[in-house]
């Protein structure tokens, strides 16, 4: 080997391992440094209370802290955006910098202030804390453009802080207005008015209820839920563009003067805010021009989230004929052909009063007050209606009427059923029935067949079970299917003797489970009362069916029909001495026709 050649690589190798051995101690040292301090240590941005901001050849941008949050001064009066103020007095307290020019690496450079962009600074920020105020100012960014030269005036270093502090600071007065349209929170109205050209609406908001009632152009219960969501949009709308906010610009050219329409809030008679809105610019068809009532600023915003304010009056109504919570109800009187009163006994017990009076089946009465509390106004018929008018409706006097009380109150022996509601059902008409409440002058139509979920006579709210037995108790049966009769009796437990014609593929196992179901059978919900009436459901004596003789009590008899306008298997049996038609479940109903091979039921 050439010694000059071994001699080189000696001398490298050694180079490699003094340089390995500076920067690993450099490395610890530095990761074993303290961290670097902040450039701020003293500013603390919840007690600041102006911060200013001069970019280099624009005017100056200030935020004052008020009672009601942060608010531009300058170059204009305007709603700042808190947390985009708050975000760079955040970022500053947290300013640091590793590296830094001393007062004396600053001395050498003859033209410092121009060299780090501080003759004029890129921009200069001034933070006032009560009498205190510190000024900052931020030059030129790096070669690498990651990193921008920091100065705090009075202080004669200078700092190297990272870029991304650039982009908290505001450029123009539009980087920190508040991009919201109208702040409701700070508003304590309880009117709004809608203008839309020659129409125009009021809405008042009841203070105790928190409903909103429509004022003009008529007297009416509101929409409250829409309204109020409509309020939500409108406190979310956020500015897409500030336009101008010259005094002197042509509200014509934005479609804002005359206004196409307009949105006022207000307490009583003092108004607290008022929007005018325009046309959409061309250029941005999915926005509209607006301004605020009282200042000169031109903006805009997303036309969607404003089209529920510019609908037809109909539209802000209520739709429900009944605004009441159903657990307020404690009494239901129906009157009409078959009159009867419903009463609460306790909390989910619910009793059919009369010399006849009965158990009603809790759910049948859940699924009512739901029902009654749910229906909805198809069509405003007439606003205002004389009560000579009524007959026309089938209203005058009504064909039926439902009252409404809460539970009694006040002292035992005087104790009275508030009225809570009075509605009134008239006639019928191209599928739609008439209706009003007594607190009203208005007629309503409902679709018929949402009122045909309420029911007619009491015995629709009777209890829904059917049978009560044990297959302990059973002493045989009789089925009925194609015209054939089979006698079967029961010896014991899954025993069983045939007397007279034996059903195919009998089970006397699966017959013991069909007859333990139907022993605690609850029909699904009653459908008709009467033999006429059963009859026309396919409810007949030569109908499908079966007799259960009980021991030391009467047998109990059940046919089968066809299906139910809801798709479940009718079935009829005797209650009371009367026949009573009923929906039955589909297992109890597909158990049995397994077990006495019945036919399946058709529509």
């Amino acid at each position: 080997m050439n010694p000059k050649h071994t001699w080189s690589l000696v001398t490298l190798a050694a180079m490699l391992l003094g340089f390995i051995l500076v920067f690993e101690r450099h490395w610890r040292d530095s990761a074993e440094r303290e961290p670097a301090p902040r450039l701020l240590p003293q500013l603390d941005p919840d007690t600041v209370t102006s911060v200013q901001v001069r970019p280099a050849g624009q005017p100056e941008i200030r935020a004052d802290r008020t009672p009601a949050g942060w608010r531009l001064t300058r170059p204009l009066d305007y709603p700042a955006e808190p947390e985009v103020v708050a975000s760079l007095l955040t970022v500053l307290r947290q300013l640091t910098s590793d590296r830094k020019l001393s007062a004396k690496e600053v001395r050498q450079h003859a033209q410092n202030q121009k060299e780090f962009g501080f003759d004029p600074p890129q921009f200069s920020i001034l933070i006032q804390q009560g009498k205190d105020v510190t000024p900052v100012l931020l030059g030129n960014l790096t070669a690498l453009k990651d990193q921008v030269f920091v100065q705090v005036v009075g202080q004669a270093e200078i700092y190297l802080a990272e870029a991304a502090l650039l982009r908290y600071v505001p450029r123009t007065a539009d980087d920190w207005r508040s991009a919201a349209l109208v702040d409701l929170k700070a508003l304590s109205f309880d009117r709004i008015a809608v203008t839309n050209g020659a129409r125009s609406l009021e809405l008042e908001r009841d203070p105790a209820s928190r409903q909103w009632r429509l004022l003009r152009p008529l007297e009416a219960r509101a929409d409250s839920p829409k309204v109020d969501a409509l309020l939500e949009q409108l406190q979310d709308l956020r500015v897409t563009a500030f336009v101008s906010d010259d005094p002197k610009a042509e509200m014509e050219s934005y479609g804002l003067q005359p206004p196409e329409w307009g949105l006022a809030l207000a307490r009583g008679t003092n108004m607290l805010a008022a929007l005018q809105f325009g046309r959409s610019p061309t250029n941005y068809p999915s926005d509209i021009f607006v301004r605020c009532l009282g200042t000169t600023t031109v903006m805009r915003v997303p036309v969607e989230n404003l089209a529920g304010w510019r609908v037809s009056l109909d539209d802000f109504r209520d739709r429900h004929l009944l605004a009441l919570a159903p657990e307020v109800t404690a009494e239901i009187e129906v009157r009409g052909p078959e009159s009867f009163t419903l009463r609460q006994v306790t909390n989910d017990v619910w009793q059919v009063t009369g010399t006849n009076g009965f158990a009603a089946d809790s759910a049948l009465v859940n699924d009512l007050l739901l029902n009654l509390t749910t229906l909805e106004v198809a069509q405003f018929v007439k606003t205002v209606v004389a009560p000579a008018d009524l007959p026309g409706y089938g209203l005058g006097p009504a064909a039926r009427q439902w009252i409404l009380r809460s539970a009694p109150s006040g002292p035992a022996s005087t104790s009275t059923n508030r009225v809570l509601a009075e509605l009134a059902f008239g006639a019928t008409q191209d599928g739609l029935v008439f209706a009003r409440r007594a607190d009203e002058n208005s007629v309503y139509a409902l679709k018929e067949r949402d009122f045909q979920r309420l029911p007619v006579a009491a015995w629709q709210l009777r209890d829904r079970r059917i049978f009560h037995f044990a297959e302990t108790n059973i002493a045989g049966v009789t089925l009925r299917r194609a015209g054939q009769v089979a006698e079967l009796t029961r010896n014991g437990p899954n025993q069983w003797t045939v007397t007279t014609n034996a059903p195919p593929g009998l089970n006397d196992l699966a017959l013991d489970a069909a007859l333990h179901q139907l022993g605690t059978l609850t029909c699904v919900g009653w459908v008709a009362r009467g033999p006429e009436a059963a009859a026309h459901l396919g409810l007949t004596a030569t109908a499908p069916g079966l007799t259960v003789a009980l021991k030391g009590a009467q047998p109990l008899t059940l046919q089968f029909g066809r299906l139910s306008a809801r798709g479940f298997p009718l079935a009829a049996t005797e209650i009371d001495g009367e026949t009573r038609a009923f929906e039955m479940p589909w297992t109890v109903f597909q158990t049995l026709r397994e077990a006495c091979a019945l036919p399946a039921p058709q529509r």
